[in-house]
Parts: C-alpha cells; structure tokens; sequence
C-alpha cells in the first residue's frame, strides 16, 4: 500500500516539475530553470527521506525508552542523524542556486 502511494506521488511531482518547465524556462535561462527545478527536488526529496528516518527511529526509540530510561541519549542522537539529512538538502540546493 505504501509504494502505491510513493509511486502516485512521483507521479504527481514529475506531472508538476514538467507543467511547471515552460514557466520556469520563458523567465530564466535554461541553466537558471534546471537549477531551480533541482533545487527544489534536493528539499522535497531530503525532506521525503528525513521524515522516514526520523519515523522509523523515533518508534524504535520509543520502544528502546519504554524498557530502559538510559538510553535517551543514544536514541537522541540517531534520531538527530535522521533529521541531517533535510539540512543536506537545503545546503545542496543553496549551492545549486547560488552558484554560476
């Protein structure tokens, strides 16, 4: 049920991404317009996988506290490596767009 629902959003993203090209493209150059394109793909697509990381180790975790109370910082830590993966996608799509 899950990869339905994953399948039918890339559908829909890449309905939008090439609806939206001819925008993009009569405004910029066709550098500037992929740039965008791409830079907003890095946020969604590492926003997508963070939010799955920070899911499956925040159930772990919480299973993992239930049965000992010292582990929170261990816990505390993969579930802050889950959350890296978004900040990589907003550092990669500032160099896509402010880079020549």
């Amino acid at each position: 049920m899950k990869m339905k629902g994953a399948i039918l959003a890339g559908i829909v993203v890449l309905a939008i991404i090439i609806a939206s090209q001819n925008a993009i493209a009569q405004t910029n150059t066709n550098k500037q317009a992929f740039a965008q394109i791409g830079a907003g793909l890095s946020i969604g697509l590492a926003a997508l996988g963070a939010g799955i990381a920070v899911g499956m180790a925040a159930a772990a975790g919480i299973g993992v506290l239930t049965e000992r109370r010292d582990m929170f910082g261990t816990v505390f830590i993969f579930v802050a490596l889950g959350e890296g993966i978004a900040v990589y996608g907003i550092i990669f799509a500032a160099l896509m767009l402010f880079t020549s």
